[in-house]
């Protein structure tokens, strides 16, 4: 029968079989949520220790229909275990174990009285020294991934499930949502495809973002692969550019905060031979994103409707002049906001 790790009596069994828990001793499990790709599950041991074991999908928890092999879990497992070895110490939970005929991989919780970045932002509260850390953290392991490319392209080379689960979802199926895009979007996807500079993410944005004791610990990595970093610093600018249009009262303190995420993130990798060229493809992938989570698969549920509608009818505006840096682009991204709520 197959597993489902939300079926606590049979999850019980599985790990009682595999000699994680003893028959009969006391567990609690709690089914977490936030993600739409996986089953996820905290299972805590009375002395207070924990893992969260992941399960892929084969189908994603969104309206539309969206579909990628939970196969891809084998990926997330392999970049937890690269990243516990090259990203900087305490910012990935250890890995515990993978299961590939079950999809399942266990990690160590993140002990209790953590935050989600994600929500902490929501509320209002924004911490510049957050935004350092994230980019210092996204350049670190550009860095070093790129530094030692001769093993990592190869062990990251499938890009299967970025398409799957990025490119697909976000880019194509915006460019069929917004026509006036299409161009812009196709051709993007493709060129994004052509670059192999570092590992990406893939997923980096606050709501993969957990803080405990004022550090930033970064989840998910089932779309880890070797590619352009510039969709990772797109990625990330997206989501604060769509929380500064969200939030007018911090709206300025987070363009603030987004220029230090960027000049941070430019100084750890200013060395990488392909640095220099790299503004120019993360204001493109910016704009393509904040389209994207709009009008794609996977549209930013605290937007509004007006809200979503603006974001469109701004970046098509941007489009057709586009920023030359990222700093351009949040300055002009900010303004055209701020005279949109005047009129």
């Amino acid at each position: 029968m197959e597993l489902d790790i939300e079926d606590f009596d049979g999850l019980r069994e599985y790990l009682t079989q595999r000699d994680h828990i003893e028959t009969g001793e006391q567990i609690v499990f709690e089914k977490l949520m936030g993600g739409v790709s996986n089953r996820t599950v905290k299972v805590t041991w009375s002395d207070g220790h924990a893992w969260v074991l992941k399960q892929a999908l084969a189908k994603l928890r969104v309206d539309a229909d969206w579909f990628s092999s939970p196969a891809r879990i084998e990926i997330e497992a392999k970049a937890l275990r690269w990243l516990n070895k090259m990203a900087p110490g305490g910012t990935t939970p250890t890995f515990m174990f993978e299961d590939k005929a079950n999809h399942l991989m266990g990690m160590e919780a993140i002990p209790e009285k953590h935050e989600n970045w994600k929500d902490i932002l929501l509320s209002g509260q924004v911490v510049s020294a957050h935004f350092q850390q994230f980019g210092a953290l996204l350049g670190t392991i550009h860095r070093r991934s790129s530094e030692s490319a001769s093993e990592t392209s190869q062990e990251f080379a499938d890009t299967t499930y970025f398409e799957n689960l990025r490119l697909d979802p976000y880019y194509l199926y915006t460019a069929d949502q917004i026509p006036e895009a299409a161009q812009f979007l196709t051709a993007l996807a493709k060129e994004t495809l052509q670059h192999k500079d570092s590992l990406v993410h893939g997923d980096f944005s606050p709501k993969n973002t957990l803080i405990y004791r004022d550090k930033l610990i970064l989840l998910d990595y089932e779309v880890v692969h070797y590619g352009d970093p510039a969709f990772d610093a797109g990625f990330a600018l997206t989501h604060f550019l769509s929380k500064a249009h969200h939030l007018p009262k911090e709206r300025s303190r987070i363009a603030d905060a987004t220029s230090l995420f960027w000049r941070t993130y430019q100084e750890e990798v200013a060395a990488q031979p392909w640095a220099g060229k790299l503004g120019p493809r993360a204001v493109r992938h910016t704009l393509a994103c904040l389209l994207a989570r709009v009008a794609g698969k996977s549209p930013l549920e605290y937007l509004t409707i007006k809200e979503r509608a603006r974001q469109r009818d701004i970046v098509l505006a941007l489009l057709a002049n586009p920023p030359s840096s990222v700093p351009e682009l949040i300055r002009d991204f900010v303004q055209e906001i701020e005279t949109y709520a005047k009129n």
